[in-house]
Order: C-alpha cells, then structure tokens, then sequence
C-alpha cells in the first residue's frame, strides 16, 4: 500500500512554543492595550522571546514593564537592557522608591519592597490605561500560581478571586472586561522549570550570568544563602563567606537566596533540576515563606 501522508509530530518544547505565541496573538487581537511583565529573568525573558516569534518579522506590538524594587541584581537589569536595546521595545520602568516617596504605598518599616510591588504595579497599570498584562507564572511553580488560568481576571480594584475563574475549556479564552478591570495572562502557565532550560539552551538565549555557579560572598539567614550587600547586611550572630553558588529565579535580592552549586552550562543545570525535589520559588524565595498561604494572598491582592 502506497503511503500517501507522513505522520507529522511536533516536539514537546514546539508544542508549549506555540500554544504560548498563539496566546500572545490571541491577546495582541482582542486586547486593547496589552503589556509584557518583565523582569530580566528567565522566565520573563523566554516570554520574550515568545513574543519576538510571535510577531516576527514586525516588531513587538506592545511595551513591556518593570517594577523595580530599587534592590534588584546589576546583572539582571543589564540583561534586561540588552533585550530591550536590541528588539527596540518601549520599557517602561515603575519604581518602588518612587511610589513610596509619592505616597501610593505606605512603608510602614516591616513590609518588604516586594510586596510594595504590588500597589506599585496597579498603579503603574491605571496609570497606563493597560487592559492586559503578560505574566511569566508557571503552574508548576507554587501551589497558587498552579489555580490561575491562562486568563486571570482581576477586578476593578486589580484583586483576584480563586475561587471564582472562567472556565477555558478547549483552550477557549473568555477576556471580555467591564470598566476599570483587566487581565493577566500566562502564556507559560503549562511549561515546566525543565522546559524552560531546555528552551534557553535550544534557542541560545541571552540570561543572567548569576543563572550559572559564580563565586559570592553570602550568608545563611532561615535555611537560605543571602547576597552580602549594602541592603542586606548581616545581622548578629549571622557571617557572610564567600561560596561557589548560581541562582534559580531571581527578583528583591534582600529576599532571594541562592543554591551552593558548580553548575556553569545549560546541560549541567538541566541534570540539576532534574532530580530537584523542591521547585525554585519554594527553594529560594523567602517571600513565599510568610506563611502557607503567602502567594495566594499576594496574588489576591494584585501581585504578579
């Protein structure tokens, strides 16, 4: 028998890349004003990336925006630079330092510059007229991120109820909005921290340096390795020593610690994670260590 066809597959990463791109172009076309959420990590940087495929050989229709803590690692703002100099994308940068000194949120001396985020990017948002944002959640990352849809409702007051989403089956997405509320948008909701690394090393993207084993001067403050720096001095009884470490996920470096490890290439990080039993926010990210429920009532209130 003759064969008139042949059985055409698409790979995993091929598959995730292009249910992410349709997203960003499903979005582009029913969203009035869209943003891309970036960050200069990998997670955001791949979205990026992304959004390059997605709308190549045009440029990106839409900003993209940080909120920057004002503690943010050097290294990962350079990189944020480079990608937003070469894809010629407008980067609008909203400031934590800034919000506070204009009264949009209150320091009241025991709430971290991360969680300050929050009123600083619903701000940043009004402000803009922005009715979509791009996040770079994964579902596999935390237990309240694992809720979201690819579509995340927020309210007029930029608040998120878990327990009342819309249903998307057969990848249907429903962005209809009344005044004043908008979306979040994960198009990396379904990706993996494996298939991130696996994408960064297919397609020979641009990272962080602190991504990979470099040497630094930290210290342990509960069960974590913190950055020695002018932010984040030690406190009594606590030495900071210089020890071979690299970076899983990156964000306030007065509260993301870093793993002792000689991983310096793309392999030798994939073979780590692998057989990782803790994800990279539950591992390093002390601001997910308030409480059980820490995420959830960020994300409640208007986090990322």
């Amino acid at each position: 028998m003759t064969q008139t066809h042949v059985d055409y597959q698409l790979s995993q990463l091929d598959q995730l890349e292009a249910e992410s791109i349709h997203i960003f172009r499903e979005v582009a076309a029913e969203f009035e004003k869209p943003v891309l959420m970036f960050s200069g990590g990998k997670d955001s940087i791949v979205m990026m990336r992304l959004a390059e495929k997605a709308f190549y050989p045009a440029k990106i229709p839409f900003p993209v925006l940080q909120v920057d803590t004002g503690y943010d690692f050097p290294e990962v703002l350079a990189t944020r630079d480079n990608w937003v100099n070469r894809l010629g994308v407008r980067l609008i940068v909203a400031s934590v330092e800034e919000a506070l000194a204009k009264g949009i949120v209150v320091d009241d001396g025991k709430t971290s510059r991360n969680r300050h985020q929050i009123g600083t990017l619903l701000n940043a948002i009004e402000e803009e007229g922005f009715t979509a944002a791009f996040g770079g959640g994964r579902r596999d990352e935390e237990k309240a991120r694992a809720k979201e849809r690819v579509y995340s409702h927020r309210d007029e007051f930029g608040q998120w109820d878990p327990k009342n989403q819309r249903p998307e089956l057969w990848s249907l997405y429903n962005g209809r909005l009344h005044a004043g509320e908008h979306m979040r948008i994960f198009p990396i909701s379904n990706w993996t921290e494996l298939d991130i690394w696996h994408y960064i090393g297919r397609e020979g993207i641009e990272i962080p340096s602190i991504y990979f084993s470099h040497q630094r001067r930290v210290f342990e403050r509960d069960g974590m390795l913190l950055t020695e720096s002018e932010f984040n001095p030690c406190k009594p009884g606590e030495e900071a020593a210089e020890r071979t470490v690299r970076f899983r996920t990156v964000g306030d470096l007065t509260l993301t610690g870093c793993v002792e490890s000689t991983a310096s290439t793309i392999d030798e990080i994939i073979d780590e994670i692998a057989v990782a039993r803790l994800t990279e926010r539950g591992a390093t990210r002390g601001d997910d260590r308030f409480s059980e429920a820490a995420m959830e009532d960020r994300k409640k209130e208007g986090y990322f």
